[in-house]
């Protein structure tokens, strides 16, 4: 069966599964601070949420899967936070590496990954390699991200193309801007998903979300769980994704009047 006829992986209802889930991990701080704990334990709570989440999108079928795990604005949080964020990172990064492999799970990145510690992005390097080859399943980490700062330097580098001459300005649409964006090999997202019960995208995918749905789970990012994907996955289906036309040029023509 050619990818072209492949049906689209479904819920047990029978419903169509998203192909690209992109998730706003929030409430780490907020489940340490109800426990009366340090807010480094609901990071480390939080990226145990996330090996299980990146299982389950994979048992669920989801093929891409994007994390919004660290943005341009927390470099502004306390230092001795954003050390031990980048640490969990290259932690999660040296014990998760086999485990993509074995999955055959492709990792990308998206965002300014440059201005990450040396040590990081050693790791991030080395896995992005070892599981380059690998189609079925794509996580994109989004570090040291903003929609704002991708829109700036997607600019820059078009401009610099104009310059250049490999762009023509009277060419100028959506379809060739969005090969100059951190996400220009990977689809739009279909679901966005934020944990915690805010209802902001954060400067998150702001242009490439324009016509994804959205859900707004109460559960803290650590406590969230396979079931609870699945649910904004339930919610998903329930939705009419019409891209600005009417539910009536949606339905399908009778047989009996073609």
């Amino acid at each position: 069966m050619s990818a072209a006829s492949t049906p689209a992986p479904s819920l047990s209802n029978g419903s169509a599964l998203p192909g690209h889930v992109a998730i706003i991990m929030d409430g780490n701080g907020r489940w340490a601070r109800q426990r009366k704990l340090p807010r480094i334990e609901g990071h480390r709570r939080g990226v145990e949420t996330v090996r299980a989440i990146i299982d389950a999108t994979r048992e669920l079928g989801i093929r891409y899967l994007t994390l919004y795990a660290f943005s341009v604005e927390n470099w502004n949080r306390p230092q001795e936070e954003v050390g031990a964020l980048m640490g969990l990172l290259e932690y999660f990064l040296k014990r998760e590496t086999k485990t993509l492999v074995k999955n055959r799970v492709r990792l990308l990145t998206i965002g300014r990954t440059h201005e990450l510690p040396a040590v990081v992005r050693t790791q991030l390097e080395a896995a992005i390699q070892a599981t380059a080859k690998f189609t079925d399943h794509t996580l994109v980490l989004a570090l040291n991200y903003g929609a704002r700062t991708e829109v700036v330097d997607a600019a820059r580098a078009y401009a610099a193309a104009l310059a250049a001459g490999r762009e023509k300005l009277n060419d100028g649409s959506w379809a060739t801007f969005r090969r100059y964006l951190y996400t220009a090999d990977i689809p739009d997202p279909d679901l966005v998903i934020r944990t915690s019960g805010e209802t902001r995208v954060s400067n998150f995918l702001l242009l490439q979300g324009a016509y994804a749905e959205f859900v707004f789970s109460p559960v803290l990012w650590p406590d969230f769980t396979k079931a609870d994907l699945a649910a904004a996955c339930a919610e998903f289906a329930r939705r009419e994704r019409r891209y600005g036309l009417t539910s009536e040029q949606l339905k399908p023509i009778p047989a009996a009047s073609k």
